[in-house]
């Protein structure tokens, strides 16, 4: 892939771009399976590793977290330099053109409703960021990431002048985050259209994105990574299935079976509510087994050593930082058969792994996620024994 901004010098964030692609799933698959090697050691034989799934190579990030700079007359939407100024990406090959097609839209608005973009270096100004997501059926949330709620009044006034400009705009939210920090987000979200959540169709099950909820990047590689987690707890037929950091119940609600119990644990109460709305959406269809279904807004670690039933399949989704010591010794002492990793981060993976030699991983597979990066996601199924 060629990309002006790279070969510019504008943007370096694709570090791996000048690595074919192919290139790049084999260093990723050496990668992850040598760490998972070397840290189950003789449990590594007869790991069964599929093939990775390959992302598309261009058009795949269907979530923008784009840097706002320049001034209101002149805004940027994409990065900052080494001096902190705004960097113009509106043309990224990343983003498909649905999403894209957002950016000059935006920076349209920006102009028409006197946003500030918030100057780094001089610490003054407003609107930090704009976060843009595309759902499969082609909608789109808007979230502005503002210093305060200086500019709010006038957004009010303006947002019909966007949303006729940009009718797929289903869901616009003010986020407020008044610290100098590096810092994505702020924990207070102002809903400004009648809609709240963004409807993500995931093959026979639609998720609803609140904007403060986790979803992947990358749509396509998710919905193909929610199927091989199914199939695998389908493979195993059991009878409970605990899905822990269940985000908006991803997992949980592609695992749901008649004769089946299925529990998702979240501590992000937002994503508990999606996960709860989508269980609601499969009753009203019919779908048989929905009604074992139930999800737990907690922390992961401390509802599960709560707990005094044992689940016969547990699936664990934990962020970067895995899923620690606490839950890993617990998954070790107590009987549960088979367990699903999902992991983004190898490292913590391997890690995990090395504290749980009571179950072998038997299969693997390699997720590309992230092409032109060094980062990918990775699936290992665990069984006791």
């Amino acid at each position: 892939m060629r990309c002006a901004y790279y070969d510019s010098g504008v943007c370096r964030s694709c570090t791996l771009i000048e690595t074919p692609h192919e290139a790049q799933i084999a260093d990723k698959q050496a990668h992850l399976a040598g760490l998972i090697a070397d840290a189950v050691r003789e449990r590594a034989d007869g790991i069964d590793w599929l093939e990775p799934l390959v992302s598309p190579e261009q058009g795949f990030r269907t979530k923008a977290k784009m840097v706002v700079g320049g001034t209101s007359d002149a805004p940027t939407i994409g990065i900052l330099d080494a001096e902190g100024r705004g960097v113009d990406l509106r043309e990224c090959p990343l983003y498909p053109k649905p999403l894209a097609a957002s950016f000059p839209v935006l920076a349209d608005f920006i102009h028409v409703a006197r946003l500030e973009p918030y100057d780094v270096p001089a610490r003054r100004g407003e609107l930090k960021h704009v976060i843009v997501t595309l759902a499969p059926d082609g909608s789109l949330m808007a979230r502005l990431v503002m210093r305060s709620t200086e500019g709010l009044a006038r957004i009010r006034k303006h947002l019909p002048w966007l949303l006729e400009r940009l009718p797929a705009l289903a869901v616009v939210t003010v986020n407020v985050l008044p610290e100098h920090k590096a810092v994505l987000e702020g924990e207070r979200e102002i809903v400004l259209t009648e809609r709240a959540s963004l409807a993500m169709a995931m093959g026979d099950v639609v998720l609803h994105l609140r904007p403060q909820s986790f979803f992947q990047t990358n749509t396509a590689v998710a919905r193909e990574l929610y199927a091989q987690v199914a199939g695998w707890v389908d493979d195993a037929a059991p009878a409970a299935v605990w899905d822990l950091y269940c985000g908006v119940g991803g997992f949980a609600l592609h695992c749901v079976a008649p004769g089946r119990t299925v529990v998702g644990v979240e501590i992000s109460e937002q994503a508990i509510e999606s996960a709860r709305l989508s269980v609601e959406e499969l009753a009203v269809a019919g779908r048989t087994g929905v009604d074992d279904a139930a999800f737990v807004a907690a922390d992961a670690t401390a509802w599960a050593l709560a707990q005094e039933l044992v689940p016969d399949v547990v699936i664990v989704n934990p962020p970067r930082r895995g899923i620690g010591p606490e839950l890993a010794a617990w998954l070790e002492r107590f009987d549960v058969g088979t367990v699903v990793y999902s992991s983004c981060n190898a490292v913590t993976l391997a890690r995990d792994l090395e504290a749980m030699p009571s179950l072998r991983p038997v299969r693997g597979r390699l997720l590309d996620m992230f092409p032109h990066t060094s980062h990918y996601e990775a699936l290992v199924l665990l069984q006791r024994g």
